[in-house]
């Protein structure tokens, strides 16, 4: 199968973006592709958690999930809509990322469980849970190919998380993130890198690029690694997509060779 993931500089503005991220998506599929990856807050990067609070739409009304549910039967894709802020009844915000059919139904949905409450140098500081509601709840579903795992950007730096979905079937693990350039730089490609080798899985990781509202940065480099953890497709700095070709077989070919999934042995903590 032809996988790409898709690479944006999103706005605080919706139906723009929503126009950028189909237009890729309709370029992915003109050269190949089956499946297709967006990145977090694909739809939306807001400024602010009373703005962010203020944008976000119920599932039922949400205009993103609207127009990529269209967009996937369209382009008869299997489509993952990387993630949208989805309000919730108590007035929280959950990060939400659903997973649609080449008919344009949602086969599954996550919400991104850690939230990413950090202080970084310079001044640079973040907190989700401020403004986000967790998930609680891990996902696998299944595609023609194989079994797909689900996550989100920070839930990247958590390895338990991804030996769970490869242990409960995954073949396949998404990753849309909005990484920071500053801990993109030091990070983003050693974890991906070991996320795949530490579970034999094919990681497909889909990013926001450039500078955004609020001063915000992000890194890019959207890319897709093999279960040997070899970088098929690096996205660099600019948006656009790329795309490699997955044969499925290799996701057993790496746990033979070294079936550490197998080995896991109870021990006492320290």
């Amino acid at each position: 199968m032809k996988v790409a993931c898709i690479q944006v500089n999103a706005t605080n503005d919706l139906e723009s973006n929503i126009r950028t991220a189909a237009g890729l998506v309709c370029d992915a599929r003109a050269a190949g592709a089956q499946m297709a990856f967006l990145p977090e807050n694909v739809a939306m990067m807001e400024f602010g958690g009373r703005n962010i609070v203020a944008k976000a739409m119920p599932e039922a009304e949400h205009k993103g999930l609207a127009a990529f549910r269209e967009l996937a039967a369209e382009t008869r894709l299997w489509l993952h809509c990387g993630s949208l802020a989805v309000l919730l009844e108590d007035g929280s915000v959950a990060n939400r990322t659903y997973f649609l059919d080449p008919r344009g139904d949602v086969v599954a949905s996550y919400d991104k469980i850690h939230m990413f409450d950090v202080d970084l140098d310079g001044g640079e500081s973040y907190r989700e849970s401020s403004t986000f509601h967790p998930g609680r709840t891990a996902v696998v579903t299944g595609t023609p190919w194989g079994r797909l795992g689900l996550s989100i950007c920070y839930d990247l730096r958590f390895p338990h998380l991804y030996r769970s979905l490869a242990k409960a079937g995954a073949d396949f693990l998404a990753v849309p993130a909005a990484f920071t350039r500053t801990t993109g730089r030091a990070h983003w490609h050693v974890l991906l890198r070991a996320r795949a080798i530490e579970t034999g899985c094919f990681v497909f990781a889909p990013a926001q690029c450039g500078d955004h509202v609020g001063g915000r940065q992000t890194f890019g480099h959207s890319l897709i690694v093999s279960p040997w953890g070899v970088v098929l497709a690096d996205g660099g700095e600019q948006p656009g997509f790329v795309m490699a070709e997955i044969d499925p077989a290799e996701v057993a070919a790496a746990r033979g060779k070294i079936p550490a999934l197998a080995h896991d042995r109870a021990f006492d903590l320290p």
